[in-house]
């Protein structure tokens, strides 16, 4: 633990006629009352600040692992420092809690180690035993209504199994699909994750996902065919990349999804002129000096009118998709013709799924006539854009990437106050104090719905 110092400055309470000039720095007239006085005050605040310290333990700069509970990985030879923190008072927004966490956040953290994924699941009993997979309860409610997802990984891989362990409830089913780039060690650990945890499979034909490419459609898709085929019969499904995390237990979000009547849950807006150049232009996916290595580049060849006379809507590569919507379109000539259409367009995945459901005659469909559906109306995913902070929502208190707010502790009653289902981004790096305080209020809310 830090030590942390108090100077206080007291009144001088006795006279002296010696000179300045030899006068010693003390108290002779009242110094036992002042002793006691300053014995008392300090004892109080220690008190306080003993009472404040409570539940959530952090370790930073050593750890490579960082969770609400109890499992702790580390570096040899790096120094650590142990942190308390209420996450209660951060989500009241006690100034003296969020303080600690924006000093934690300011600390150099050692990146994650997929290693230390690996060696957590190495044994499985052990790995289900320590974070309690085998004890999660749940309603008949929920037991009822199984959900599916589709998580498109690359990185990260203690991050990806604590998304795994906050959604995590044994009637779903969860289909994992990690890039044939990522490293053996996240590639270990996502099969690891796969054998241990029940309910959980890779999907059976990986993709080499490019960004902006319809690779990373492709991904979504092979995980949606293997669902299907799986002996779970759930009633909706939903992705989730390695940056995002639940704002809803499983019981909240299944009371929600069923006041959907079947109907679908994705962003779907008619296209600005500027992101009409992403479909009406053919692009190639290129080498480029850009942290992605290639990505698909725009030429001025056009590209036909899309088949069947669709009419595309931009949305977002996020959705919550009823099992009826998804059945119909993996038979669909139209979403098919739609598919090979849109491959050599800029993030098909930004408007494949926005189209499609407003095609008439699909199952939970939106009417080509209904309003736009942006990010703020849509429940599947809340990002902070840095251009609209301070007018559509408050000011990020992590940091940005590509105008996305990575979240900070100062905005978890904000999160999960707001009504969205899932958050987009998240990184350990950035904040560990969030991740840890949204993971505990999850659990509560766990015990509470069972």
């Amino acid at each position: 633990m830090e030590t942390f110092f108090l100077l206080v400055h007291l009144p001088m309470c006795c006279k002296t006629n010696r000179p300045r000039s030899r006068m010693k720095i003390k108290c002779g007239c009242s110094i036992h009352r002042l002793r006691h006085m300053c014995f008392l005050f300090l004892v109080s605040l220690l008190a306080t600040c003993f009472l404040k310290l409570v539940y959530l333990k952090v370790t930073v700069g050593e750890s490579i692992y960082i969770d609400s509970h109890g499992v702790t990985g580390r570096l040899p030879g790096i120094h650590s420092h142990t942190y308390d923190v209420n996450c209660t008072a951060i989500y009241e927004l006690d100034p003296v809690e969020i303080g600690k966490a924006l000093e934690i956040k300011q600390k150099v953290l050692v990146p994650v180690d997929d290693e230390s994924t690996v060696s957590l699941t190495s044994d499985c009993p052990a790995f289900m035993k320590t974070r309690h997979y085998n004890g999660v309860l749940i309603s008949e409610l929920e037991h009822n209504f199984p959900l599916a997802y589709s998580l498109v990984v690359h990185k990260n891989a203690p991050m990806v199994e604590r998304i795994l362990h906050a959604i995590y409830a044994p009637q779903n089913i969860y289909c994992i699909h990690y890039d044939q780039k990522s490293s053996p060690a996240f590639i270990k650990a996502m099969e690891n994750l796969a054998r241990c945890v029940p309910s959980v499979f890779i999907a059976s034909k990986l993709e080499s996902v490019k960004y902006a490419h319809v690779s990373r459609l492709n991904a979504d898709l092979n995980c949606l065919s293997d669902l299907l085929r799986s002996e779970v019969k759930w009633k909706y499904v939903i992705n989730l990349c390695g940056q995002d995390f639940p704002l809803k237990s499983n019981n909240e979000l299944v009371r929600e999804l069923r006041q959907l009547n079947g109907s679908n849950m994705l962003e779907s807006s008619r296209p600005s002129e500027l992101k009409k150049q992403r479909f009406n232009f053919h692009h190639e996916l290129k080498t480029v000096p850009h942290e992605y290595h290639s990505i698909p580049v725009k030429t001025a060849i056009a590209k036909d009118v899309p088949p069947h006379g669709i009419m595309v809507f931009i949305g977002s590569a996020y959705f919550v998709l009823s099992r009826q919507f998804v059945n119909y379109i993996s038979s669909s000539k139209v979403a098919m013709d739609f598919l090979a259409w849109s491959a050599d367009t800029y993030s098909p995945d930004e408007h494949f799924w926005a189209t499609l459901v407003r095609m008439p005659g699909v199952p939970g469909h939106i009417a080509r006539s209904e309003p736009d559906i942006t990010d703020l109306k849509s429940k599947t995913r809340l990002v902070k854009w840095s251009y609209l902070e301070g007018h559509l929502y408050p000011p990020c208190t992590g940091t940005h990437v590509r105008s996305v707010c990575i979240y900070g502790a100062a905005e978890l009653r904000w999160l999960l106050n707001d009504g969205h289902w899932f958050a987009n981004k998240f990184d350990p790096k950035v904040d560990p104090i969030l991740i840890s305080c949204l993971e505990e209020k999850l659990m509560e809310l766990r015990h509470y719905d069972a």
